[in-house]
This record gives structure tokens, sequence and C-alpha cells, in this order.
């Protein structure tokens, strides 16, 4: 389900302006996609559009703009380096019966054999799928799995709707044993491995 926003247009755009749109709690926002005839400036209510996204990166939103509907998915976000908050959003505009591509996060449930440990190669699975049909992740069970054992992206197994755009082939995750960190000399076997190198320096001088 689409959650509901309404946006400012923005009338003035660059550093500046957004900088006293953040001053003020908005969030500077971009949208563009199908019906537009040239890409909308926005401030978004920004403790409203931080609910909506904190969770959910693929958020799909209705997005008021003076007076007229957009069904809008996120694009991107832009974080401050440091303190994380939002800086900017990137809007996308979308139709209910079109296909959109977006990377969902990959989450484990279970745990594997004993001893073993689960090598995650992708953690953002990129997908096609309805706009109202995105998940919010793409769960993967691992519960008992055994070492050797081995995911493709042909074998996940996917809500209804959504495809992967990875090749079949592409490896998902593994299943191998931990490896081996190599040992450390005793403390006798390091200091007798020093001395002859400290001859051979007395030796030189």
């Amino acid at each position: 389900m689409a959650a509901k926003l309404t946006a400012q247009l923005r009338e003035e755009t660059g550093k500046g302006a957004a900088r006293r749109a953040r001053r003020l709690g908005l969030i500077p926002a971009v949208l563009y996609g199908h019906t537009l005839e040239k890409n909308l400036h926005l401030n978004l209510p920004g403790h409203e559009a931080f609910l909506i996204v904190k969770d959910n990166p693929n958020a799909i939103i209705n997005l008021e703009v003076d007076g007229k509907s957009h069904l809008v998915l996120i694009k991107e976000i832009q974080r401050h380096p440091v303190r994380r908050d939002i800086l900017h959003i990137d809007l996308l505009e979308v139709r209910r019966d079109e296909k959109v591509e977006v990377e969902v996060p990959v989450v484990l449930v279970g745990e594997s054999a004993p001893g073993t440990v689960v090598n995650l190669e992708v953690f953002h699975l990129p997908v096609e799928v309805s706009p109202l049909e995105i998940p919010e992740e793409i769960s993967i069970n691992v519960e008992g799995w055994e070492e050797g054992r081995v995911l493709y992206a042909r074998d996940l197994e996917l809500p209804a709707g959504v495809i992967t755009t990875l090749d079949g082939d592409h490896d998902i995750l593994s299943i191998t044993l931990p490896e081996e960190m190599p040992e450390e000399p005793a403390a006798g076997e390091a200091e007798s491995a020093a001395e002859p190198a400290k001859e051979d320096a007395a030796e030189e001088e």
C-alpha cells in the first residue's frame, strides 16, 4: 500500500535554497517521470518523509503536488556522511501497470549446520516488479544447510510477480567451513628464530 504525502513546489533551486529548506524542517526533492514536461523541484515535510523511507528505501508514495496526485517511487536518498540525516530525495513517477527495477535487501533466516558459515554474495537483489508489489526484503531460510551447498539465482523462491534480473547461474550464497587461522609460534620459538638475525646484523657491523 502506498503512503500519502503532500509536497510543496520549490521555485528556488541551488544549494542555498536547499539549505534554507532544511533549516525549516523540509527535505529538498526532485520529481521526474512519464507525464511531466519538466522535472519538479519540491520540498517534502521532513518528519513524515523520514518515517516513510527509514525502513523502506523502495517506498511507493501517493504524492500530491499543487492539487495533482502522482504515484512515485523513491529512487535515491542522499544523506549527510556523518549525521546520516536526509539531504535530498530523488522521486520517479511510475504507473501501476508497469514494471520497475529496484534492489531489495536480502535477509537470512535460521542458522546453517553447526561448524559452518554462510557466505552471502548478494546483499541487495536486483528485481523487476510492479510498483505496488515491491517487497521490503527477500528472506532466505538457511536453517540446517550443510557445508558445500550453494544457492544460485535460479533457485531463489521469490514472491509472486517478482523476477530477479541476475543471471540464473549467479551465486547468491554458499555454505563453507570457517577458514583456519595460522597458528602463532610459541614465545620460545619466536625468540630462537630472532637470534640468528641479530647475529647476522652484528657480523655486518
